[in-house]
């Protein structure tokens, strides 16, 4: 494995240096394909196992940009902790860039959970990073386990990187069965002892695994009785392994992460959520121009149409490739009203689909990089109702969900309310293309 610099804003990149063509994956939550006792990356015939202790030292370093090359599906094991890669990032060294660095600020709390399995995630706001984490096994060789990180910069790299992964000697054999811990060993890693069977289990295993080093119980709990690291090290170890799933985010972040009996298939499921949020305050840090989420003066920097025909005044929320909530004041001063009707205005139906489309429109255009060099044609509007009458004074909100994206065609099922009443619903197809 080969660590080597990438530019400003490139993200994390494993290249697969032992295929052909060297394909690639970004170290980010939407290439996360596993989470069987490791986080796997996929991407086309770029595939990763394993990458979180490598991804943990990235993030303990605050490491932004990297190129990770390597000649197999999975980086070295190492002592089974990430201090194999720290020590040998900072042999030599690391870079300020000349960039600014974007956090994903945590604004209010968010959280993952499994109840029928107790694990339970919590992300407050904080100015920091910050990790609370605890552990229960119904083992005397671990018990209930805490552990705290406060500053990254002063405590990762001497109190978290060299925590090494642990596992329960009943764990082991299935492990071995299901084609994973192919390096794995009583070098690195703290097996607990877990069953009732004595030496004569551990024996058992030790052949099935063709181990050549010896192996016995301990007094400890902890096979061959290896000393920890640290007292509570398998749940630093929890900690770091949340660290690394967490720099899937694709952003460093702020925020206070508790964290109760997790791993990774729930440390992903958080770091979904919260790629979610940040992608959704990236686009309004390129496009906000006050406390909207983007007010008119944004819309006016993405969409193409202007006065008459501009028909959407906010939006209020966008879920990037999945939904937006747009807002339409509707005025006696609309020119439609001269016509429709004199004496008795109503806005008609073909202009609120028009602006349904619209509210569309932004949602489609914040699926290619540089929107304002794009436009939407709408291919075909299916099933609209029209079901109450819009009338001056009232304000439309516009939901509007992407059922399908394909290449650069979209389906979109919208509904407009007045408050909470449905007044129209249509399905939508359309299209981006060049300006």
């Amino acid at each position: 494995m080969t660590f080597k610099p990438a530019p400003p804003d490139h993200g994390i990149h494993f290249v697969r240096t032992d295929l052909q063509g060297n394909p690639s994956v970004i170290a980010d939550v939407d290439h996360v394909v596993d989470i069987s006792r490791g986080t796997t990356l996929q991407d086309g015939e770029a595939k990763v196992h394993t990458v979180e202790h490598v991804l943990a030292a990235f993030a303990g370093l605050q490491i932004d940009n990297m190129i990770v090359e390597l000649d197999a599906p999975e980086p070295p094991v190492g002592d089974g902790s990430a201090k194999p890669y720290v020590d040998k990032i900072l042999e030599v060294g690391i870079e300020d860039q000349d960039a600014d660095k974007f956090y994903l600020e945590i604004d209010t709390p968010m959280a993952y959970s499994e109840p029928d399995r107790a694990v339970d995630l919590v992300v407050t706001p904080s100015d920091d990073l910050r990790i609370t984490f605890m552990i229960d096994y119904k083992n005397p060789a671990l018990g209930t386990q805490y552990t705290s990180l406060v500053n990254l910069k002063d405590e990762f790299v001497d109190e978290f990187a060299s925590a090494r992964t642990f596992c329960f000697l009943s764990e082991v054999e299935a492990l071995k069965d299901a084609g994973l811990i192919k390096g794995g060993g009583l070098h690195n890693a703290v097996v607990i002892y877990d069953s009732k069977e004595g030496q004569v289990e551990v024996d058992r295993i030790r052949k099935a695994l063709d181990l050549k080093d010896e192996a016995f119980v301990g007094k400890t709990g902890i096979i061959n009785d290896i000393p920890l690291r640290y007292y509570n090290e398998p749940v630093r170890h929890k900690a770091l392994d949340l660290l690394g799933d967490l720099l899937l985010i694709g952003a460093p972040f702020k925020g206070h992460v508790l964290a109760a009996r997790s791993g990774h298939k729930a440390n992903v499921a958080l770091a979904k959520k919260m790629r979610e949020l940040y992608k959704k305050k990236k686009i309004a840090r390129k496009y906000a121009t006050g406390k909207e989420f983007f007010d008119i003066n944004a819309i006016l920097k993405i969409m193409p149409h202007r006065y008459p025909f501009l028909m959407i005044d906010k939006i209020i929320d966008l879920d990037p490739d999945k939904r937006v909530t747009a807002l339409k004041n509707v005025t006696i001063n609309e020119p439609f009203f001269q016509g429709h009707f004199p004496g008795h205005p109503i806005m008609p139906g073909v202009m609120i689909l028009e602006a349904m489309a619209q509210a569309g429109g932004i949602l489609l255009l914040n699926t290619v990089d540089k929107p304002e060099e794009h436009v939407v044609y709408f291919m075909a509007i299916d099933n609209a109702r029209f079901r109450k009458p819009v009338l001056p004074g009232d304000q439309l909100r516009f939901e509007l969900q992407m059922v399908s994206m394909r290449r650069k065609v979209c389906k979109m099922k919208g509904e407009a309310f007045v408050g909470d009443t449905l007044v129209t619903e249509a399905d939508f197809m359309a299209m981006v293309v060049d300006k």
